[in-house]
C-alpha cells in the first residue's frame, strides 16, 4: 500500500474527482503544450453530468488562465476505463490541434493518464488488508499506529500535523461564516447557527451531537463553496473525519500526539479501502465516499480510546456496514444536498459504531476486509444512475418537482 500521503491531499474542493483531479491533469496538459493559443477540453461521463455543480468547468479555466479554454459537455460519452473521464486538446491560432491527451479521474484526486494505466507509486505498506495488519501488530506487540512509525520516513508525523492543522483550520472557519453557497440551490450555511444552539443547548447528549453536526457541516459547507481541505478520502467525505477529532481535541481534550495517532489510524483504514475497492462516488456509489470516511472515523475514534484490535477491525466494519449500497446522487449536481448533511450523519454514525464494537466485537462474524469486499461488488452492481451522475435517487426526485 501507498503512503499517506497519496490518500490525505490538501487542496480545494468541492470535489476530489470534479476538482482536484481536472485540475492536475490541466497542469499535466498545459506543461507539454505550452505554446498552444487556446484549449479544448471535452468532459465525458459523470464528469460531464455534474460538473457544473462540482466547479470542474471553473478549475479548469482557473488552472488554464489566461489561456482561453473551450468546455464540451459529453455526459452521453462513458469511457469504458473510468467514467469520469476527459480529453484535453491544445489547438494554434488557426484551429489545428497540435496534440491531445485522455485523462481518467479516478477518485481521491488521482488520475489516470491514457496509454499508462494505474501510475501506482512505491508502495510502502507490505500489507494487503487490514487483517495484515493486525497480525502484523499482534506479532509485535505494538499498535496500530506505530505501523505508520515504523513503514513511513521520518517526516510522515509533520505531514500529518498540516492535514489536521488544514482540518482544524477548515472547521473553525467554517463555523464562523454564514451565508448562501454557490448553485442555482441557494443553500444556506448553517453550522454556525448549529454551533450556536448547540452550546444553549440543555440536554448533554443533544449538545454533543449538534455539536459534532455543526463541525461536520463546517467543513462540508467550506467544501462546498471551493475552500481549502482534506480529502478523507475524499472531498464529498470531507467532513466527517475532522468533525470527530476535533470534537475529541476541542470538547474532549484529547493531546495533539493522540490526534495524530487517530489520524494515522484512519489512513490506514483508508489505504485499505482504496486498494481492494473504491473511494470514487462514480465508481461505486457514496458508500465509498461517506461510507469510508465513516469508517476512517470510526477507526480513529477506537484507536484514541485504546481499544483492542479485535474491536478497531469491528468499529470500522460496523461503520462501512450500514452505508452498503449507499447511492451518490447530488441534487443538481452539486456537493450540497444530500452531501453536506451526509457528513454530520456519518461523523455521528462512526462514534455509535465504536461504541458498538466496544460491546459486540467478541461476537462479530464479520471483519472489515469483507465488508470492503462486499462495498466493492455492491458499487459495481449499482445502477449508473446512482453513481454520481445525478440522473436518479434524490437528483432526479428535485427534477422532477422543478
Amino acid at each position: 500500500m501507498q503512503s499517506l500521503r497519496h490518500l490525505y491531499k490538501i487542496g480545494r474542493g468541492p470535489s476530489s474527482s470534479h476538482t482536484m483531479g481536472p485540475e492536475r491533469a490541466a497542469q499535466d496538459f498545459q506543461l507539454k503544450y505550452p505554446a498552444a493559443h487556446y484549449y479544448r477540453v471535452h468532459l465525458y461521463g459523470s464528469l460531464a453530468a455534474t460538473g457544473v455543480g462540482h466547479l470542474t468547468d471553473w478549475i479548469i479555466h482557473e488552472t488554464m488562465r489566461p489561456k482561453i479554454v473551450e468546455i464540451v459537455w459529453q455526459a452521453d460519452v462513458v469511457k469504458k476505463f473510468h467514467t469520469n473521464a476527459m480529453e484535453f486538446f491544445a489547438c494554434d491560432v488557426h484551429h489545428e490541434v497540435l496534440g491531445s491527451q485522455l485523462y481518467y479521474s479516478v477518485g481521491g484526486g488521482d488520475i489516470v493518464v491514457e496509454g499508462q494505466g494505474r501510475q501506482e507509486t512505491a508502495d510502502v505498506y507490505p500489507f494487503v488488508d487490514f487483517h495484515d495488519m493486525v497480525q502484523w501488530s499482534r506479532n509485535e506487540q505494538k499498535e496500530l499506529w506505530e505501523i505508520v512509525d515504523t513503514y513511513e520516513d521520518e517526516t510522515i508525523w509533520d505531514f500529518l500535523q498540516q492535514v489536521w492543522d488544514v482540518m482544524h483550520t477548515a472547521v473553525e472557519e467554517g463555523l464562523g461564516k454564514k451565508g448562501v453557497l454557490p448553485g442555482q440551490l441557494a443553500v444556506q450555511r448553517k453550522a454556525k447557527l448549529m454551533y450556536e444552539q448547540a452550546i444553549q443547548e440543555k440536554n448533554p447528549k443533544m449538545r454533543e451531537n449538534k455539536k459534532i453536526a455543526a463541525y461536520a457541516y463546517a467543513v462540508s459547507e467550506q467544501n462546498a463553496d471551493g475552500g481549502t481541505i482534506v480529502t478523507a478520502p475524499t472531498c464529498g467525505a470531507c467532513g466527517v473525519l475532522p468533525a470527530v477529532l476535533y470534537y475529541l481535541a476541542h470538547d474532549c481534550k484529547y493531546s495533539n500526539k493522540q490526534i495524530l495517532q487517530g489520524l494515522a489510524v484512519a489512513g490506514l483504514v483508508g489505504n485499505v479501502i482504496k486498494r481492494n475497492a473504491s473511494i470514487s462516488g462514480a465508481e461505486a456509489g457514496c458508500q465509498a465516499e461517506v461510507g469510508s470516511a465513516c469508517s476512517m472515523a470510526a477507526a480513529a475514534y477506537g484507536q484514541m480510546n485504546q481499544f483492542p484490535l479485535a474491536q478497531i477491525d469491528t468499529a470500522a466494519e460496523i461503520a462501512m456496514e450500514h452505508h452498503l449500497g449507499l447511492t451518490c446522487d447530488p441534487v443538481a449536481g452539486f456537493v450540497q444536498i444530500p452531501c453536506i448533511e451526509r457528513n454530520a450523519v456519518a461523523a455521528l454514525r462512526a462514534i455509535d459504531a465504536a461504541m458498538l464494537a466496544s460491546v459486540v466485537s467478541d461476537s462479530n462474524h464479520l471483519c472489515f476486509d469483507q465488508v470492503v469486499q462486499t462495498m466493492l461488488e455492491t458499487g459495481r452492481d449499482l445502477h449508473e444512475g446512482y453513481r454520481e451522475t445525478s440522473l436518479l435517487g434524490l437528483a432526479k426526485f428535485y427534477q422532477t418537482k422543478a
